[in-house]
């Protein structure tokens, strides 16, 4: 109990912090050379072993990547994504103890397009990056984002996964891999493959437009990235890759999950925050830089001047209110400052996240996303708050009794155009009833709730590229077509035993 009357020392007991003048806290010998966590005190040497340890220990506890697999590495030039590259570059060093076995290439997405970045603006980081992959001695390939336009449809379809490897197969694999001999002319043909394709500026423009029409920072941001993971998978089956390595830390994960939670992707978290995401089916997404926080990043790049490539974003010199990726990001980081354990305790919750699984698999034709390829989390119960926001939503957007119809009509069961003028080009074209009032609710039908906000942000859909526009359609058109024989369907619980 505090006393109004209390004697207190002369001076107030102050616990010493770890200083680098100090012995490092593992071998006792060295001094102190980096600080981590306000407690844990490293050397040159301890720290370098303590970070190259950790990469490797954490690929080999999930056995994810089988040796002699093919791996794409996503390096966009920032300091995680740089560290990575310097590990797996370490670790295939033929001086290396536990020697990583996989096959690794390099692509970097060129994405100045989206920040209005000049074509000499845009050579030049693509330069510098040249300059890092070619030093590294893996094949590499630059691709603009402007790529993404011309994708095919099998991106937004989750391809057959395969079969489930047990520990005997990655044993097999290993012993395989060992007697084997390595060949060198796969890779000496993916390296000759550095040149960058060649950018139209109509299809600059066309990117442009797309990002544009989002009204806010935030759904710009999601789009972007959404685009930018379609990108990364096809050119990960184009160029034969089975594993796709991203760089996300520690500190990056714990301002995903937040943000993630604030824009309605709860029932993703497992998926977009896990050390492997496998909703692309043939290609596993897999995050090895997850237990490293921003700052040993930064310290391990200083001390081994580890080369990085600072390149602009659409969130740079933006406040931190411009978006929710900006504001939870500056509250986690001031946090952080104060409270040293909020990443690691945000990034330990995301650890425990699980998908749940069905009961049985859907039989819709519509079960995934359209844009995040994550299961939808829309086929929900009456009596739940998405119900209650769709229904807010529609009372909201309803018109009072009595009122002029100004809108476009739904288009009858016949097809025909709603102005009745008409049926040529009905659906294809800007103006269009079906354009103008089915193709943005249809397509919100096929989306998740978070990629339902970014569309609900965007001023129109004509401009989203074409393999997800076509996909949309050829999904709508096999969901009418199960709708139309529905009643000669048998249910899953019937047994097909009376006629």
């Amino acid at each position: 109990m505090c006393q109004v009357v209390e004697e207190y020392p002369d001076q107030l007991e102050r616990a010493d912090l770890p200083s680098v003048s100090k012995k490092c806290g593992k071998c006792k010998e060295a001094s102190t050379a980096v600080v981590i966590r306000t407690a844990d005190t490293y050397c040159r040497g301890c720290f370098k072993e303590y970070f190259v340890h950790k990469f490797r220990a954490t690929l080999g506890k999930n056995r994810i990547i089988f040796p002699g697999e093919k791996v794409l590495l996503a390096v966009s030039g920032g300091p995680s994504s740089c560290a990575m590259l310097n590990q797996v570059q370490e670790g295939l060093n033929q001086n290396a103890h536990k020697k990583l076995r996989f096959l690794p290439g390099i692509i970097y997405i060129d994405e100045g397009c989206a920040v209005n970045q000049t074509v000499e603006e845009r050579q030049r980081k693509v330069s510098e990056l040249q300059a890092v992959f070619k030093a590294a001695g893996f094949p590499f390939h630059i691709m603009p984002l402007e790529q993404v336009l011309d994708l095919p449809n099998s991106v937004v379809v989750a391809a057959p996964s395969p079969s489930e490897q047990l520990a005997s197969t990655y044993k097999a694999a290993v012993d395989h891999f060992i007697q084997a001999k390595r060949s060198n002319d796969l890779t000496a043909q993916d390296q000759e493959e550095t040149s960058v394709p060649y950018v139209q500026e109509s299809h600059t423009q066309r990117l442009q437009q797309l990002i544009g029409s989002a009204k806010t920072l935030t759904a710009r941001e999601d789009l972007l990235n959404t685009l930018k993971q379609h990108l990364l998978v096809h050119i990960a089956r184009s160029k034969g890759y089975s594993k796709l390595m991203l760089g996300d830390n520690c500190t990056r994960l714990a301002v995903k999950l937040l943000t993630s939670i604030s824009l309605g992707r709860g029932a993703q978290l497992a998926q977009d925050t896990g050390f492997s995401d496998s909703r692309y089916g043939d290609i596993i997404v897999v995050r090895p830089m997850r237990d490293y926080s921003a700052n040993e990043i930064a310290s391990y790049n200083h001390m081994f001047n580890v080369p990085c490539v600072v390149i602009p974003s659409l969130n740079t010199k933006t406040p931190d209110r411009a978006s929710v990726h900006c504001l939870t990001e500056s509250f986690v980081t001031k946090l952080q400052v104060d409270f040293p354990s909020t990443v690691s305790t945000i990034y330990r919750t995301s650890e425990k996240l699980q998908t749940a699984g069905r009961s049985s698999i859907s039989t819709n034709l519509c079960d995934r996303c359209l844009l995040c390829m994550c299961t939808m989390d829309t086929a929900v119960e009456k009596a739940s708050a998405f119900q209650a926001t769709q229904v807010s939503t529609q009372l909201s957007q309803a018109k009072p009794t009595g009122s002029k119809n100004t809108g476009p009509e739904q288009p009858t069961a016949s097809g025909q155009c709603c102005s009745g003028a008409g049926t040529e080009g009905c659906g294809s074209g800007v103006g269009c009833c079906s354009s103008a009032s089915v193709k943005t609710p249809d397509l919100k039908s096929l989306l998740c709730y978070s990629c339902q906000l970014t569309i609900k942000d965007m001023l129109s859909v004509e401009h989203l590229p074409a393999y997800i526009l076509s996909e949309a359609q050829r999904r709508l058109r096999r969901f009418r077509m199960r709708e139309d024989i529905s009643e000669f369907l048998l249910d899953d619980g019937d047994e097909g035993g009376d006629v």
